[in-house]
């Protein structure tokens, strides 16, 4: 028989909260997205799922497969990549557009190469790591697309490693946020690149074009600008304060000003008026779940993991519960078998679903032990019916 169990989760929270309203919030980008790094809730969304041209945003996704090669060892720091002449005119200091002002026939090691991609945002270093890696950068290309598949990044389809405006080049807001989030949580080792203000080479100094890094130092530490002129401006940022980290998109701004105030005023709202906080702890008991014929007669329901939520502040007494199990268990009960499942409904958000587990094996009562239960349960139920 299935059985329910609701209740406020009052005790999980900080009990003489206040309660304030808190401002809906607006912005001048086309899309946008602000995203808790640890719960990956997106606590603000405008067009997050739309297929926008990201621009250089989308030298994350190269930067991505320059990682994981990196870290699989089949690339090393130390790798020299030759320039080749396409990678100069498509992304050379002729064409206009960022670029790290490789020659032709450069050996650049793979450790510049990175820091001009990320750094100086060179379309020609993009395209000279493609082509060393992968021998051509359609090759590239199509391994990425292949690679952001795995990556569940349902709304990105690239056409090149650039970022350059093409009708086949996309992102979604929330799929740059999430490689973000991969990027960061994967490859601490390089993420720290992303903070880095400035990149000589050639002589020539360029700093970094994200606006955080110098309006919140030691707060933002990453992570992609872009910009064409059918894109506008746009910006991934990322910044952590007080060990919680928020990631934010923003596209679709006119100039480099209006990213930079739109950009500073998201983070600083996300900061303030949203939190995390501990509903659920791994292997804490949340129900008693009857069991029949068992040698106890019920069993803890626990989560197998910790459970945080982001929330509004003040909005932590509005958070509701559901607890769905069959009941009474049928013996024997194995420690780790799901028992019951748990539904959070959270203000502005979708329901969570949490699975529940046995804490303990349950045995199944010896044979005198059952017809004594058999014999009570029996006995009661005639005096109920009386």
């Amino acid at each position: 028989m299935k059985k329910y169990a609701s209740f406020v989760f009052l005790t999980a929270f900080v009990l003489g909260s206040f309660s304030f309203p808190v401002q809906a919030i607006e912005t001048k980008a086309k899309n946008a997205v602000l995203m808790d790094f640890d719960t990956g809730t997106f606590f603000f969304e405008k067009k997050a799922d739309e297929k926008m041209p990201p621009a250089s945003m989308s030298k994350l996704m190269t930067a991505y497969m320059i990682f994981e090669r990196l870290k699989n060892g089949a690339l090393s720091l130390d790798d020299e990549f030759i320039v080749s002449e396409n990678a100069w005119r498509k992304g050379g200091a002729k064409t206009g557009s960022s670029t790290m002002f490789l020659n032709i026939g450069d050996k650049v090691k793979l450790s510049d190469l990175l820091r001009g991609i990320i750094v100086q945002s060179g379309n020609d270093a993009c395209i000279t790591a493609a082509e060393n890696i992968s021998g051509s950068e359609a090759e590239f290309v199509d391994q990425a697309n292949k690679k952001a598949a795995e990556l569940g990044l349902t709304n990105t389809h690239l056409a090149n490693s650039t970022g350059w405006p093409d009708p086949n080049h996309y992102m979604s807001p929330k799929d740059l946020a999430v490689l973000s989030a991969r990027i960061i949580r994967e490859f601490p080792e390089y993420y720290t690149i992303y903070s880095e203000k400035e990149f000589t080479y050639n002589g020539i100094k360029q700093e970094n074009r994200n606006p955080l890094l110098f309006l919140m130092p030691g707060t933002a530490d990453g992570i992609k600008t872009g910009h064409t002129s059918v894109s506008g401006h746009g910006l991934v940022g990322s910044a952590k304060r007080s060990g919680r980290r928020i990631i934010m998109v923003i596209n679709g701004l006119k100039t480099m000003k209006e990213r930079s105030e739109e950009a500073l005023k998201l983070m600083l709202w996300g900061f303030r008026e949203f939190d995390n906080y501990p509903v659920l702890k791994k292997d804490v008991k949340v129900v008693d779940v009857p069991v029949w014929l068992g040698e106890q007669h019920s069993v803890a329901a626990v989560p197998a993991q910790d459970l945080v939520v982001t929330l509004q502040k003040g909005q932590q007494k509005n958070v509701n519960a559901k607890v769905v199990y069959e009941a009474p268990l049928s013996v024997p009960v194995k420690k780790g078998q799901k028992i019951a499942s748990l539904t959070l409904e959270i203000p502005n958000q979708e329901a969570k679903s949490v699975d529940l587990y046995a804490a303990n094996d349950v045995k199944r009562l010896g044979y005198f032990g059952r017809i004594k239960e058999l014999f009570k349960y029996f006995l009661f139920q005639n005096i109920n019916q009386e």
